[in-house]
C-alpha cells in the first residue's frame, strides 16, 4: 500500500513538473513574442495632424509637440522603461525611436524658453515653458522603482512627460488669451534653427562614430539603436518645423523662404521615412550589403545644410 501510494505521488509530481515545463515554454514562447508584436509600433506618419480638440489659436508647433507626447505616451504606449516582466522590455527599435523624439521635443522646448517664448533676452521666462523644458529632460527609462538610486518608488518617465504636455497646453491656452509671449520675429526663428542644426550635427557625429566602430563587425547590435534614435529626432523635428512654417508664415513669405523651407522639410522627411527591415552597418564601400547608417547620415547632413541655408537668408 505504501509503495503504491509513493508511486502515485511520484507520478503526480512528474505530471506537475511536465505541466510547469509546458507553462514556462508557453510564457517564453508566446507571451513575449506575441506581446512584442502587439506593443511594437514605430509611428512615423508624416501626415500626422494635431487632434482637432487641441488645435488652438496659439502656436501650431507647440500644439504639435504636445500632441506627439500624447500619442507616444498615452496612445502608442511608452515602452522605453518597461520592466523585465513586460513584453515591451524586449523591444529595441521602438524605445530608441521614442527616446529620440523626446530628445528633439525637449530641445525645442528649451528654444521656446530662451528664444520664442520671451520678448527679449533680459525678459522673464515663461513658467509653463520652463516646466515643460525641464520635465522633457527626465530620463525616458525610469520605471516605478530605480534601485540604483533608492529603494523607494520614483516618478515614472511617462508621468513626467504627461506633466510636460500639460504645461505646453497651458502655455498655448494662455497665448490665445494674450497672457503669454510668442515672438514671431525673424531673429528668434533664426536662433531656434541654429540650435536645431547643432543638435542634428551631434546626431551626425553619433552616426559617424557607430559606422567607424561597428562596420567591421559581423553583427553590429548597436547600429539599430543609433539608427532609430536619429530617426526619432528627425521625425520630431520635421513635425515641429512643418508647424513652425505656419507660425512664422509672415516671415517666410516676406523673406521668400517658402521653397527653401520646403526643401529642408523634404530632407527631414526622407531621413525620418527610412524603413529598413534590418538595419545593416556594413562597410561604406561594401559590394553587397548596404549601410543604412550611412544613408541616414546623408539625409541628416543634407537637412543640416538646408537649415543653415534658411539661417543665411534670415541673416540678410
Amino acid at each position: 500500500m505504501t509503495d503504491s501510494t509513493d508511486s502515485f505521488v511520484s507520478r503526480l509530481r512528474g505530471r506537475w513538473v511536465q505541466i510547469a515545463a509546458v507553462a514556462v515554454v508557453l510564457v517564453f514562447g508566446l507571451y513575449y513574442p506575441v506581446g512584442m508584436l502587439i506593443a511594437h509600433k514605430v509611428d512615423d506618419n508624416l501626415d500626422y495632424q494635431t487632434p482637432a480638440g487641441e488645435t488652438v489659436a496659439g502656436s501650431r508647433a507647440v500644439a504639435m509637440a504636445a500632441a506627439l507626447i500624447d500619442r507616444e505616451v498615452n496612445r502608442n504606449g511608452w515602452v522605453a522603461n518597461d520592466p523585465f516582466f513586460m513584453p515591451g522590455s524586449m523591444l529595441d527599435n521602438m524605445p530608441n525611436y521614442q527616446l529620440g523624439m523626446i530628445h528633439a521635443l525637449g530641445r525645442f522646448a528649451f528654444q521656446m524658453v530662451d528664444q520664442i517664448g520671451r520678448t527679449r533676452g533680459s525678459s522673464q521666462t515663461d513658467r509653463d515653458l520652463q516646466e515643460a523644458a525641464g520635465l522633457l529632460q527626465y530620463s525616458g527609462t525610469k520605471w516605478i522603482f530605480d534601485f540604483s538610486t533608492s529603494l523607494l518608488p520614483t516618478a515614472k518617465s511617462e508621468d513626467q512627460y504627461r506633466k510636460a504636455r500639460a504645461a505646453l497646453l497651458s502655455y498655448n491656452q494662455r497665448l490665445t488669451q494674450g497672457q503669454a509671449v510668442f515672438e514671431r520675429r525673424g531673429d528668434n526663428l533664426q536662433a531656434t534653427l541654429e540650435r536645431i542644426a547643432l543638435d542634428i550635427g551631434s546626431a551626425s557625429a553619433a552616426i559617424d562614430r557607430r559606422i567607424t566602430e561597428g562596420s567591421s563587425l559581423w553583427i553590429d547590435t548597436e547600429s539599430d539603436d543609433v539608427f532609430y534614435s536619429v530617426k526619432g529626432q528627425l521625425y520630431a523635428y520635421y513635425m515641429v518645423l512643418r508647424e513652425l512654417r505656419q507660425d512664422y508664415a509672415n516671415v517666410i513669405r516676406d523673406r521668400e523662404l517658402g521653397g527653401t523651407w520646403d526643401q529642408m522639410l523634404a530632407s527631414f522627411a526622407a531621413g525620418a521615412g527610412l524603413k529598413p527591415v534590418v538595419v545593416s552597418n556594413a562597410k561604406p564601400d561594401a559590394v553587397i550589403l548596404p549601410n543604412h547608417l550611412g544613408s541616414m547620415g546623408f539625409y541628416v547632413e543634407r537637412a543640416r545644410t538646408q537649415v543653415y541655408e534658411v539661417v543665411n537668408i534670415l541673416q540678410k
